[in-house]
């Protein structure tokens, strides 16, 4: 299977299936000397981990990570830093139903017509669990970029018709209800929506914001390269996104030219922007401000409903699909963002580092 590594420096390799015996990711580029345990990589695990909430699948399992290798004496050693969390609840007979049968929304039939075979147990490569190599490499992600004073904070930003309201924004707030919104009263009043749906037997879909602070102008290639593409491209590749949009998004679409550009201005002796619909990126590069970056969930393929499909023989028919599923994607994928967006960060940071001479000069000469 190509396409399991993601990143040009800073790279990412993951590996394992939703019902195998373990799943992880090798991490190779990343810097010598940053303090790293296993308990960095687990803060991180948890904030995605199943059976959590009323709103996450009960699948029951603890994500403990191993670190196997590029970690000595609690410091990164430079060489590829492998990382492992072996499966320990799978309940794989609850598939036996849906062998043969495409289950609408998911990757079942694709994966037939691409290898003539498939893993239906959790849709194996094709589940969320996949994430957890991706959640695991962007604590150590992540970890690098505070050492730089660049910080990234998700967060729910709206589950089906519910959207926090901007004015009620509280950050401390994210960490304290089960949805990770940072508007108390419309966690509340989504967590009862929620419920409504569930008992109808259904899911709905959400949207995840991240919001990074700290980031220098001039970071990001120009042409295909450009810091918004890749975050795009990284953000895309997870389970569920239909959609990606930077500052404004599609709402540039309706603006006029001197609404939506940005007026500079000289801030405490430095260039800054007096709006942001940029979303801290102009011409494929950062531009100092926030880079504030959205990703559509679509809802969750599995649910209880009876749905028509059809079967391997080329026989339609109708499914209930069994099994422990989330009736809501975002939550949980909040870190799975946060994680996407410093991979691809430091990325295209470490490759900034050569973009002038006077770079070189600082560190060879």
């Amino acid at each position: 299977m190509a396409g399991s590594t993601y990143g040009n420096l800073f790279t990412i390799s993951t590996w394992g299936e939703s019902h195998g015996k373990a799943l992880g990711v090798v991490v190779d580029g990343c810097p010598a000397g940053i303090s790293l345990c296993e308990e960095d990589i687990q803060i991180y695990l948890n904030r995605r981990k199943p059976g959590q909430s009323d709103f996450s699948t009960k699948r029951n399992e603890a994500d403990a990570v191993q670190i196997l290798s590029g970690v000595f004496e609690g410091k990164t050693t430079g060489t590829p830093i492998s990382m492992v969390v072996f499966n320990e609840d799978q309940h794989s007979k609850d598939y036996g139903d849906i062998a043969t049968c495409y289950r609408p929304g998911h990757a079942d039939y694709s994966f037939d017509a691409k290898y003539g075979f498939r893993d239906y147990r959790g849709g194996g490569r094709s589940s969320g669990r996949e994430t957890i190599g991706r959640v695991a490499a962007g604590a150590i992600a992540a970890k690098v970029l505070g050492t730089l004073g660049i910080e990234l904070t998700a967060y729910t930003r709206s589950v089906g018709t519910n959207t926090i309201n901007y004015d009620n924004f509280d950050k401390s707030e994210i960490m304290k209800n089960s949805l990770y919104m940072p508007d108390k009263a419309c966690a509340e009043k989504t967590a009862t929506y929620l419920k409504d749906i569930m008992k109808d037997l259904d899911s709905i879909g959400s949207s995840v914001e991240c919001v990074i602070t700290g980031v220098p102008a001039g970071v990001g290639e120009p042409v295909f390269d450009k810091l918004d593409a890749l975050l795009a491209r990284g953000l895309m590749s997870i389970g569920a996104v239909k959609a990606v949009e930077i500052g404004d998004g599609t709402l540039v679409s309706q603006a006029l030219g001197s609404n939506n550009n940005d007026s500079f201005i000289i801030k405490d002796g430095k260039v800054a922007k007096a709006t942001n619909h940029s979303g801290g990126i102009l011409g494929g590069m950062s531009d100092g401000s926030d880079i504030l970056v959205r990703a559509s969930f679509k809802p969750t393929p599995s649910i209880y409903k009876e749905q028509h499909t059809v079967n391997s023989s080329m026989e339609e028919t109708d499914i209930a699909i069994k099994g422990r599923h989330d009736p809501i994607i975002g939550p949980r994928a909040v870190v799975v963002v946060e994680s996407m967006c410093a991979i691809t960060l430091l990325d295209l940071l470490m490759i900034n580092a050569t973009s002038k001479i006077d770079n070189l000069l600082k560190i060879y000469k």
